[in-house]
């Protein structure tokens, strides 16, 4: 029992070391015109670079917000005769919109008009005593005091006129309160108040709001001032504010003065032409504005480009099948694609396939791969092709 047990394990043990010198004949050795082969050739795609002009974007979330809105206050206290307007409706400048009781501001313009036609008439009588004393004075018949006394009362009659006409004015102003008009074009808000209305000097009447043309505020960080300020003087900034799906055009009207040190910010303001009411105020939208455009830059895949310690660079395919190295400086991203300088424009940048990539070593373009010669039949063949790669 155990001599056949000790000669099944040594038949086995002969078997594989048979199976191993075998195999070694077979695969170990190079076959002719392989020897020192190396890695097969990379699949790669690649793309030519492309010139087009490149806006060069900042992009921000921004709300509209109005360039004036006012709160509409009664300048004395009364109440509302009339309403004149509705809400919602737009409204031009100097148009009427409420009219108050003003039947004591009407008494007072009479009573100071009243009393104007009074001082005229007693001016009048001043004037005329005033002109008899220098004649009776220029005969000797009155004393020079007595016509100087005339001359101070006609001075009197004249400031007191003066006086009067002021209140008249005054009197008038109070009663043009009754009548309330709209301070500037817009829409107006809320009115909280009807006809019978008490209202005082603080009181809400409603509000009115421009809404042509219309601003949008946003923030920048401070990183991008110093290519705001070149292009704002250069001439007009152009931003775009997209809302609805839509792009509406204006252009950059407001740079503040300082940055925020807490969030480190510039504010902005763009102002936006708004016929159609595109903008709404308190609506928040989104904001790009070019400070710069790259003329005829070329333009290449942004996963094109790799970024590791020794710097940023592309691969690309040269004439002898083989990847080179060509560092290149990222002007602007936009999307999938960037900009970028250091290329003459006629290389063939290598796309995918980069990550197994080394320099000078062979690529092999992806639509190619599949289109080679076929294997030969057999064993030979396909050592045939492995010695070709080589």
């Amino acid at each position: 029992m155990k001599k056949s047990t000790v000669g099944l394990l040594v038949g086995v043990a002969v078997c594989i070391g048979a199976g191993a010198w075998y195999a070694t004949r077979q695969g170990g050795a190079p076959a002719p015109g392989q020897a020192g082969a190396g890695q097969p050739p990379t699949v790669v795609t690649v793309t030519t670079p492309r010139r087009q002009d490149v806006p060069v974007l900042l992009q921000a979330n921004g709300n509209v917000t109005p360039i004036s809105s006012v709160e509409l206050h009664p300048q004395i206290t009364s109440t509302i005769a009339a309403v004149h307007i509705r809400e919602g409706q737009f409204v031009k400048a100097g148009e009427l919109m409420f009219t108050l009781d003003a039947r004591n501001q009407q008494a007072a313009v009479d009573k100071a008009r009243a009393q104007v036609a009074r001082d005229r008439a007693g001016l009048a009588d001043a004037e005329r005593q005033y002109q008899r004393s220098l004649e009776l004075l220029g005969k000797n018949f009155i004393a020079q005091s007595a016509a100087d006394t005339l001359k101070s009362q006609l001075d009197s009659a004249r400031a007191l006129l003066g006086a009067d006409q002021a209140a008249l004015r005054a009197a008038q102003v109070d009663a043009g309160y009754a009548g309330i008009r709209a301070p500037m074009a817009g829409r107006v808000g809320a009115i909280g108040v009807y006809p019978g209305s008490l209202v005082q000097l603080a009181s809400v009447l409603t509000s009115i709001t421009q809404l042509n043309p219309i601003n949008v505020s946003f923030t920048l960080p401070e990183s991008a001032l110093a290519a705001l300020l070149a292009a704002h003087k250069a001439g007009a900034v152009p931003v775009a504010a997209g809302v609805g799906g839509k792009q509406v055009q204006g252009a950059l009207s407001f740079i503040d003065s300082s940055v925020d040190p807490v969030a480190g910010v510039i504010r902005l303001k763009a102002q936006f032409d708004n016929r159609d009411t595109q903008l709404w105020p308190g609506q928040y939208v989104a904001a790009s504005l070019t400070v710069q455009t790259l003329k005829d830059a070329l333009v290449i895949p942004q996963n094109a480009i790799i970024s590791n310690s020794t710097g940023v660079f592309v691969y690309t395919m040269e004439a002898d099948r083989s990847a080179k190295v060509r560092p290149v400086a990222r002007l602007h991203s936009f999307g999938l694609n960037a900009a970028v300088s250091g290329l003459n424009g006629d290389e063939k940048v290598i796309v995918d396939g980069k990550q197994n990539l080394r320099p000078g070593g062979k690529v092999r373009l992806a639509d190619q791969a599949g289109n080679g010669a076929p294997a030969g039949k057999g064993q030979g063949g396909a050592h045939g092709k492995k010695g070709q790669a080589g």
